[in-house]
């Protein structure tokens, strides 16, 4: 425990308090982003209301010899059972923001996910996780975009290829309609103001570059604009992932592949149909479907009928160690979290990535000896109360 406390700011002990931090030094767009949801974002608040709900059974008279978060997942060993979730524009909320997350987990040996609308390539981050990063496909319209970026990923031998299934449409997101950042993005007064407000954020953009799709350049025309990037992502990226198009990519991929966004149980019987690797029970972070259910109540439904058929993974709610725990506890095999660890970021900058794992890992701690779990696979005989 002591060694954990020892590698994070107690100045921000906890994502709350990060949340508080970035919040001061993000101007309001960037933050916006980051924390909204669609239409009235009912589903954004249900994905971390439905957590509080989760009890777990101290046994504190048991033997205990000590806790182990080490996880195996996909054949290799990491040191805690959650990661780095996929988030877009990255750079834009905070400069560098993927460079900065990639290098702390690949050094706490954490699984970090770069998204294809993220401001890093494929290949920086690869270069900079030491290969260890993932990648989340948008499925693109031309299949001749999609094995471009398949070889790409495939020269820097991504272990863990994830595609993103809950995309058909751009949800309704209205702050980022009122700040600019919808589809496609206007820069407005009100937004250069803001940045002017936040010295940190406009030093550190200034210094960074502008962020741009660094994955997505390479196809995007010469003298390409702000104003044509709506057009683009539209035309490039927007149409539902069916089951054809997921077994396309299965029968060209050779790695390990995941399917993110499957929250009913027909999908979950199409993807073990097709022979996909795992799957990440996701609602986009309350991004997509305001009318569906929280992440959490998702992933217990499908744990109970196909937990020991594939590997299913949790993205969607989490704020703490404690939710990393209620996760494992209903049948989650790993979780991943987004905002907390762009919060750090936020309010911390390069110190905020290794501070947020540090900061995890011993909140997961800390539940691990309460309820007297040596290790991540005894969770589940704790849980008394899943509503």
């Amino acid at each position: 425990m002591k060694e954990n406390l020892l590698q994070y700011d107690t100045a921000y002990p906890s994502i709350a308090d990060l949340r508080k931090g970035a919040r001061k030094r993000m101007p309001k767009f960037a933050f916006d982003y980051l924390e909204g949801g669609c239409n009235e974002e009912v589903n954004l608040r249900r994905n971390m209301s439905d957590f509080t709900d989760i009890c777990l059974m101290p046994h504190y008279l048991r033997k205990h010899q000590g806790v182990d978060m080490r996880t195996k997942l996909f054949g290799h060993q990491y040191d805690a059972p959650f990661g780095i979730a996929p988030i877009g524009l990255q750079g834009m909320m905070w400069p560098k923001a993927p460079e900065i997350l990639a290098k702390a987990a690949a050094k706490h040996n954490i699984p970090y996910i770069l998204s294809t609308v993220s401001t890093s390539s494929i290949e920086r981050i690869a270069e900079l996780s030491d290969g260890k990063a993932w990648f989340q496909l948008y499925h693109p319209a031309e299949q001749s975009l999609r094995d471009a970026i398949l070889a790409r990923l495939s020269a820097v031998q991504c272990p863990v290829l994830v595609v993103l299934v809950d995309v058909p449409s751009f949800g309704l997101r209205y702050r980022e309609i009122k700040s600019g950042l919808s589809m496609p993005p206007k820069v407005n007064l009100r937004n250069f103001f803001q940045a002017a407000a936040h010295p940190a954020w406009s030093y550190e953009t200034l210094r960074a570059g502008i962020p741009e799709f660094a994955t997505l350049k390479p196809y995007m025309s010469a003298g390409f604009n702000i104003k044509k990037l709506g057009k683009f992502m539209n035309a490039t990226f927007i149409g539902r992932v069916d089951a054809d198009k997921v077994g396309s990519i299965r029968d060209k991929w050779k790695g390990k592949l995941v399917l993110k966004g499957v929250v009913s149980e027909e999908d979950m019987e199409k993807a073990i149909g097709l022979g996909v690797d795992g799957v990440i029970v996701s609602n986009h972070g309350g991004r997509q479907i305001d009318a569906g259910e929280s992440s959490i109540a998702s992933l217990k439904r499908l744990a109970k009928g196909y937990g020991d058929s594939i590997t299913i993974m949790l993205d969607g709610g989490l704020r703490s160690g404690p939710d990393v725990a209620r996760a494992m506890a209903c049948g989650a095999h790993f979780a991943f979290m987004g905002r907390p660890f762009m919060y750090g970021v936020g309010a911390l900058g390069r110190k905020g990535g290794e501070h947020t794992i540090a900061l995890l890992k011993t909140q997961l701690k800390q539940v691990m000896e309460q309820v007297c779990c040596e290790k991540i696979a005894d969770f589940p005989s704790t849980v008394i109360s899943t509503p």
